[in-house]
């Protein structure tokens, strides 16, 4: 099958491709070779940039796979240490397989002294990520045998580098927690992942955090559902930086910074600002719900629709039915749920919102629960980095292994001066 393009009356033929879902698209890489043009896609919304055998999205009828595997039976049957494994390493984990990578996970989960020194540079108040990002960037520079920026070293050494990278992002977003504040660091225990993540947050110096169950399923959930989500913006960044050949830790940095941003990492911290800014002004949602369809930017409904999802968001209708029970398990009464309850079904029921397909998303019930495990609003971000570091890693080991990759190199459509001479500074008006 081939699909033709035609331009000043001569006609183009192009490839077509078929992912093993059957979605379509134009080979055009030959496209300005052939023609002197390019595609303009701003924001590459409808410019498929790589090949990937990660994660598979159906945003027009709500589907998630990891590896071909739904994300409704991994939230039901698996936890994100064995889903972590399956994303970076294409297959379920056998006994022994699990076993091996949780070991590895927990001998790589100390942050050394020379990078805890890191810490004393930054105020109290320093933003979260900013402080990830740049720990994360420091761990090339402390394990340069790791970090060589050559491929071919650096994929010899990958299950070490990538157990490190989940491990330590892990231990340092529980570090800049405490450091934030002024408490003193924890060191990481021999307990599961997220037993161990809660320990290195809030542990007192002589009584460690045991946490009961249901805040570590809650927790892993959480991480579960943010662990990879095809090329949105942070992973396609650590791609892109990683097609220059940068190694696994600078690629990651990139990534966290792409995170930090307000339309992305940020957005169940909008969502959470909304509802309590509802619940301040003694609204239950109806007030907000009316203004919002006013078309008030102040009042916009956060946490509502997707840049892919034009049906329900599968790990909002997830996350969604977690939130009730562990809120009732913990014991806890949120106002905040109440409210978040209020708009989903107002706004499901009301076509202004139903006919703009804007269903809820993953960010809608997530900060909820986060805020009844004790996490404060400013970590939410670094707890969706943590969630995401199989996926990043999984995509950096693609492009890492690919033989005939390229560097990404975008092309533009220049809007600027024409060519004009420079005029000397006195003679300028």
């Amino acid at each position: 099958m081939s699909a033709l393009i035609k331009i000043d009356d001569k006609e183009f033929s192009f490839p077509v491709m078929t992912g093993t879902e059957g979605e379509k698209a134009i080979d055009a890489r030959s496209l300005r070779k052939d023609t002197g043009y390019i595609f303009f896609d701003q924001g590459y919304g409808n410019t498929g940039s790589c090949e990937s055998a990660v994660t598979f999205l159906d945003g027009d009828n709500g589907i998630l796979r990891h590896r071909g595997y739904p994300i409704e039976q991994l939230a039901a049957h698996s936890e994100f240490v064995e889903t972590a494994y399956l994303i970076i390493y294409g297959e379920l984990p056998n006994a022994v397989q699990r076993k091996k990578f949780g070991q590895l996970l927990r001998q790589s989960g100390h942050v050394e002294t020379q990078l805890q020194e890191i810490f004393a540079g930054f105020p109290k108040e320093a933003p979260p990520m900013a402080m990830l990002s740049s720990i994360v960037n420091a761990l090339g520079a402390h394990f340069p045998h790791l970090a060589t920026n050559d491929f071919e070293k650096d994929l010899k050494n990958f299950d070490l580098t990538a157990a490190i990278a989940i491990s330590k992002i892990r231990t340092i977003g529980a570090m800049i927690y405490r450091h934030s504040q002024g408490l003193p660091f924890m060191h990481p225990k021999d307990l599961p992942f997220c037993d161990n993540l809660l320990h290195l947050m809030f542990s007192e110096p002589y009584q460690d955090y045991v946490a009961i169950p249901e805040v570590t399923k809650a927790l892993n959930l959480l991480l579960l559902m943010h662990a990879d989500h095809e090329q949105n913006c942070s992973t396609s960044t650590v791609r892109m930086v990683g097609s220059s050949g940068a190694n696994l830790f600078t690629s990651l940095s990139a990534g966290i910074n792409a995170l930090s941003g307000p339309l992305h990492g940020g957005a169940n911290v909008a969502v959470m600002q909304m509802l309590q800014s509802i619940h301040d002004e003694g609204d239950d949602g109806s007030r907000f719900i009316e203004a919002a369809k006013g078309g008030s930017k102040s009042n916009r409904l956060m946490g509502f629709g997707h840049a892919v999802y034009r049906n329900f968001d599968p790990r909002a209708t997830i996350i969604g039915q977690a939130c009730d029970s562990v809120l009732k398990k913990l014991g806890i009464s949120d106002p905040l749920l109440d409210i978040a309850k209020h708009l989903e079904e107002a706004a499901l029921k009301d076509d202004y919102f139903v006919s703009r397909k804007l269903y809820p998303n993953v960010d809608f019930y997530s900060g909820i629960i986060f805020r009844a495990l004790g996490i404060p609003t400013n970590m939410f971000t670094v707890m969706f980095a943590i969630g995401r570091s199989p996926g990043w890693i999984a995509n950096w080991k693609e492009v890492a292994s690919n033989p005939k990759g390229r560097i990404y190199r975008p092309r533009q459509i220049f809007t600027g001066s024409t060519p004009r001479d420079y005029v000397l500074i006195d003679q300028r008006s």
